[in-house]
C-alpha cells in the first residue's frame, strides 16, 4: 500500500475528529492532528484505535505517543503492516 492509498484510508478514520475543516480538505503527510486539525487528545485516541481497527494492527503505547502527525501514522501503519 503506497503513502496515497493510506492517505485515503486514514481521511475518513480522521474526519468525525476534525475541528479545523479548512486545514482538513488540504491534509498532507505534514498535517498535524493536533496543531493544525485541532483534535483533542481524548479524540486522538479515538483515531488511535480506528486506526487499529481499519487495518487489523496492535499499535504499542510508544506508537501512540509519536502519532501526532500524518507522517508518523502513515509510518507507524506501514510498519505494523509489514511485520
Amino acid at each position: 500500500m503506497n503513502k496515497e492509498q493510506l492517505i485515503a484510508k486514514l481521511k475518513p478514520i480522521i474526519e468525525p475528529y476534525v475541528q479545523d475543516e479548512e486545514a482538513f480538505k488540504n491534509l498532507s503527510e505534514d498535517t498535524d492532528f493536533v496543531n493544525d486539525l485541532k483534535i483533542n487528545s481524548a479524540n486522538l485516541v479515538d483515531v488511535i484505535l480506528d486506526i487499529e481497527d481499519e487495518f487489523d494492527i496492535r499499535l504499542e503505547n510508544e506508537d501512540m505517543e509519536q502519532m501526532l502527525n500524518v507522517k508518523s501514522a502513515i509510518s507507524i501503519v506501514t510498519s505494523k503492516l509489514n511485520y
